[in-house]
């Protein structure tokens, strides 16, 4: 019996996202699980006359728990071509490798291909533009987001392809670590966790109407096609009509491979404006070595519980929209304005700590991952309520401020926009 061993280093993932596919490059670590839940029924008697107290139990499985996956991208504009296999739409317009999983988060449910803008109906969520691309959020205020299937295609050989169905992306975390490249961690739910190995036909020719996939079927719409003239690239299935008539899309997978477009964390500044809170200075000088900014859509999926049956998740709702994180600087002090009104560190923690009578205070943030030109991610919050900051004692004392970032009412969408620039 031979057997073989699966790689992690080894697997390619793509994103099925409104009849679109995208080849997203990720890091080490990625996960995918599914479980079950279970009920049990338990026997607790007095004796009988005999002297038995029967203490037996049983198990039922109920239901399948929501796919549970996770996965770090870097982050990584580009300027497209505009044109050719792979390539994103919009001639000279900026981009980034990862933009589909933003534009899900964010509420899209459909993609333009003409504009490469993602739209529900109102604002577009993402706006290509000559030298930068906005992220709005303005369309996030729904009960459900935009769905994808994640394909995870594990194995040099013998491959087996792992679909999470029906995905919706819940939280996205970027970490400003101080000697590394800016990622941004991704974790969200499914409905199921399919093996479509079945599903699957290796060829090195597009797959026509009668063609078997590993599972001995005839291949249909929305099987997958590994082509194996092109490093085993999938494809999904979109028209089985006739021979003639077979189709599918090129996956987007511009700048993929580019090693030009990453950013240095070491680079990233902060600006921090205090203009709309009395008190405050109106900025500070602030010199990070280290932060990080969440947003979650707080989802949670909904699963009948029907009698003799194992459900299956039937979809999801979204919770109270957050975005949270915390920056650390060194303590330090203008040696000229000790005991004025200083707009450094120690300053900023002893502004915050006297506002005795301001319930929330409102404080612009400009973080600019990768520094102030050049590539870079710019994340804007532009009403944040900051803490008081902690301090961390170490050789160098440090001050740590935890911020939650708020809508200007407590309707609107307008918690956080990222702009991309090149």
């Amino acid at each position: 019996m031979a057997t073989q061993l699966y790689f992690s280093r080894d697997t390619k993932v793509y994103v099925e996202f409104d009849s679109k596919v995208w080849e997203l490059p990720v890091l080490d670590g990625f996960s995918f699980s599914q479980a079950n839940n279970t009920s049990e029924i338990t026997l607790n008697e007095m004796e009988s006359s005999a002297g038995v107290s029967r203490r037996g139990r049983r198990a039922f499985n109920d239901s399948l728990a929501p796919g549970e996956w996770s996965l770090s991208t870097y982050v990584r504009p580009f300027t497209s071509a505009g044109s050719g296999n792979g390539a994103a739409d919009g001639a000279a317009e900026t981009h980034a490798v990862e933009e589909v999983l933003w534009a899900m988060m964010a509420g899209a449910d459909n993609y333009d291909p003409a504009t490469y803008d993602f739209d529900r109906g109102g604002s577009n969520v993402i706006t290509p533009a000559a030298s930068s691309s906005a992220v709005s959020f303005d369309q996030s205020n729904k009960s459900t987001l935009g769905t994808a299937n994640i394909y995870f295609v594990m194995g040099d050989a013998n491959r087996t392809v792992i679909k999470l169905k029906d995905a919706v992306v819940n939280e996205a975390s970027l970490d400003f670590e101080i000697d590394g490249i800016a990622t941004i961690s991704w974790s969200g739910q499914c409905s199921e966790v399919i093996d479509f190995t079945a599903n699957t036909i290796e060829a090195n020719t597009l797959p026509s109407n009668g063609d078997n996939t590993i599972g001995a079927v005839a291949v249909a719409v929305g099987d997958v096609w590994l082509d194996s003239n092109d490093s085993h690239r999938l494809y999904v299935m979109t028209n089985i009509a006739s021979s003639s008539e077979a189709s599918t899309t090129y996956p987007i997978n511009e700048k993929t491979a580019d090693t030009s477009n990453f950013i240095r964390n070491r680079l990233t500044t902060l600006t921090v404006n205090g203009t709309n809170t009395t008190g405050l200075q109106s900025s500070y000088d602030l010199t990070l070595t280290g932060g990080n900014v969440t947003i979650s859509n707080n989802v949670s999926f909904i699963t009948p519980e029907e009698i003799g049956l194992v459900n299956i998740p039937v979809g999801h709702v979204t919770g109270t929209r957050s975005v949270s994180g915390s920056f650390t600087c060194y303590m330090s002090v203008d040696t000229t304005q000790r005991g004025g009104a200083g707009n450094l560190s120690r300053d900023l923690f002893d502004d915050l700590r006297a506002l005795t009578t301001t319930v929330t205070n409102n404080v612009g943030l400009t973080f600019s991952i990768g520094g102030s030109s050049g590539n870079r991610l710019e994340v804007v919050c532009a009403t944040a309520h900051l803490e008081i900051p902690t301090h961390s004692i170490e050789d160098v004392i440090s001050l740590e401020t935890n911020f939650q970032a708020l809508p200007q009412t407590i309707d609107d969408t307008d918690e956080v926009t990222l702009t991309y620039r090149v």
